[in-house]
This record gives C-alpha cells, structure tokens and sequence, in this order.
C-alpha cells in the first residue's frame, strides 16, 4: 500500500509549529459545522492530536477516537489532556480499521492532501459514518498561497527551488473538494473558508518554530549554508513586521462538509 511522501515524526516539535496553526483553524472549523454533543467521532489523520483535543474540548463527545501513520505523532496525542477520553491507534486513512457505520462524524483536519488517493480516504469516512452521519474536512488553500509555511516558500521557489508539496496538493481547491464529496455520494455539501492569524515575537522565533518537526526543516538543512542565509534574509524582508519586531500574517483553508444519505 502506497505511503504518504511526507511524514511528521516529531510530535513535540510539530505541535510548536502547525500545531498551533492546526487549532486556531480548528476553532474556526468547529463553530462552522456547530455540532451537537454526545456525538462518536473518529479524527482521520490526528497527527499530534491538536484537533483531537479540540473535540473533546468543546463537542462533548460520546466518543473520539484518533489514527494516524505516524508512532511519533501517536505517542505525543496519547500524552495530551484529551487522552483520558480519546483513543489514538496507528492506521491508514484509505483502509479505516472501524466497522460501517461505527461513528456520527468524520473528520479530516489539514490531512486530505496528504492521503495518496483522496477519493479513497473520503470513501472509508463515507463508510464508517453512519447514515444521516456528518462527513467534514478543512485544508490549507495552496493554490491562493494560504499554506502557513507560504512566506518561506515562496523564497524558495524564487530562489530556483522546489519545496516539498503534499503528494495530493489539488485536493485543497473548493471545486475539486465539492467534486470528491459529491462523488462519495453524500448530500447537502456546503464549502467555507477559514482565515486565521498568528503572531510571533520576532523573525527568530518564526525561523526556529515554523518549519519545525516538518519536512521544510529537513529540506534547509540540506541546504549550502550561503543559500540558507540568503533564504533568511529574503523571508525576514517578505514577512509583515511592526516597530517592535512583531511579525502577524494570515492562512487560509477551504473546509468542506456533508452528510450520507439516509
């Protein structure tokens, strides 16, 4: 079974980095599909269990389980406040190990781009949600250049470099998520976008915490040291910064939402 091409290992890391991101859309996400408590979730793709947390902290779950491939991800969810409620189990989004129609939602939070075969990991959410059941996802927008990690990016690629996309990267256009709900069979689609800011101290603080526990990090550092220095300085004089140092930018994300027939 194919494998995503880029994997988070670092839970700890990871969660200083998009973690953060991960919760500020989050938030956004759930006041959007306002769910009822007492629901049975399952989060597709958890990773760190970010959104996991945000669930169980504000949904009132009857249920929530988490699975993700990464054991890294999976041992910093399990250590989250969430757990005393949460299972987090390893598994793969295009073969879910749950019955049909074991859940009320399904949800896949930043993850879809990553799945190798979208319509497939859409599918198995379809089946383990029961009819009537919610099926939701939201994602970074990279077409409209709303991905957090954009301002180091676009550097990049100005400087002749190819950064590292998700292996589904299309998936994140609203038209191509209407299309994959729509040919999952659900019903009453509706798409939204999320925008949300973050703040940091300085450009230091932006530099050691934003490609943290991710595959950019790893791509710097592969980096001639020449090439790194001018990556910095081009990021710095790209990013918003006030009298103080401070520096706010945006992202965005396309959340989409439906239901299985009954």
């Amino acid at each position: 079974m194919p494998e995503p091409q880029i994997r988070f290992e670092d839970g700890d890391a990871y969660e200083r980095s998009m973690g953060v991101w991960s919760r500020l859309a989050g938030e956004v996400f759930l006041d959007w599909l306002g769910p009822s408590p007492g629901l049975r979730w399952v989060d597709v793709g958890c990773g760190s269990g970010a959104f996991t947390e945000l669930i169980v902290q504000r949904c009132a779950p009857k249920e929530a389980q988490g699975i993700d491939p990464s054991e890294g991800q999976l041992a910093f969810a399990r250590t989250r406040p969430a757990a005393r409620l949460a299972v987090f189990r390893r598994g793969d989004a295009m073969a879910l190990p749950y019955a049909d129609d074991s859940f009320d939602a399904a949800v896949m939070a930043l993850v879809l781009f990553f799945v190798p075969e979208p319509a497939k990991g859409v599918a198995e959410m379809v089946r383990v949600v029961r009819p009537g059941g919610l099926v939701a996802a939201y994602l970074w927008d990279f077409a409209a250049g709303g991905f957090p990690f954009e301002p180091i990016q676009a550097e990049m690629r100005a400087m002749g470099m190819a950064p590292l996309l998700p292996p589904s990267v299309q998936t994140s256009r609203i038209d191509v998520l209407h299309d994959l709900w729509a040919r999952a069979g659900l019903i009453a689609i509706e798409s939204h976008t999320i925008t949300v800011s973050r703040s940091f101290a300085s450009f230091e603080e932006f530099w050691t915490i934003t490609p943290a526990g991710t595959a950019m990090r790893a791509a710097i550092e592969k980096m001639d040291p020449t090439d790194v220095e001018q990556l910095r300085s081009r990021v710095r004089a790209r990013l918003p910064t006030d009298a103080a140092g401070h520096i706010t930018y945006q992202a965005v994300a396309n959340a989409i939402r439906g239901r299985v027939p009954i």
